[in-house]
């Protein structure tokens, strides 16, 4: 099997929501604590720390905590294993394979005929690509993956 999701899916789910709200936290009592003393209320100050909390949580919920943890090739089918669920998806099954070129990070959506334990679509980061100059075409990875569901759809029929 090959993997064809990024490694760095982790970092992007579990562990820059805690540095972002974590920042955000410690922001706040910078502001707060000094003020306890002095018993005025740090209204404008608390407005900023909301306001990126709100808009980070909107979207991280819409970006990034839909990623599955890993996704791997096995020839016929992709397996696909998400907080300790695993599932595999046959790529007949794939109707649909959705790529997002303009966002960080880069995601892949695959829409399912019948939905597997994971749900009816399922978003992964592909893996990086070396750095190239060719900013705004698809990932290889991708361009494969719909070649070779296109042709399992094909041969089923």
């Amino acid at each position: 099997m090959k993997r064809i999701s990024s490694k760095r899916t982790i970092f992007y789910k579990r562990v820059f929501p805690v540095f972002w709200f974590g920042f955000i936290a410690l922001f706040v009592l910078t502001g707060v604590l000094p003020s306890l003393r002095t018993h005025a209320t740090p209204v404008p100050l608390l407005m900023m720390p909301v306001v990126m909390g709100v808009i980070g949580y909107a979207l991280f919920r819409r970006l990034i905590f839909d990623l599955v943890d890993e996704v791997w090739d096995d020839g016929d089918a992709l397996i696909v294993k998400n907080a300790g669920v695993q599932d595999r998806v046959p790529l007949t099954n794939i109707i649909n394979i959705g790529y997002s070129l303009l966002t960080n990070p880069e995601r892949v959506t695959l829409m399912l005929r019948e939905p597997c334990s994971l749900g009816k679509e399922i978003t992964f980061m592909p893996l990086s690509r070396a750095f190239s100059f060719r900013w705004f075409s698809r990932n290889p990875i991708v361009d494969e993956l719909i070649e070779r569901a296109d042709r399992a759809r094909r041969s089923s029929v």
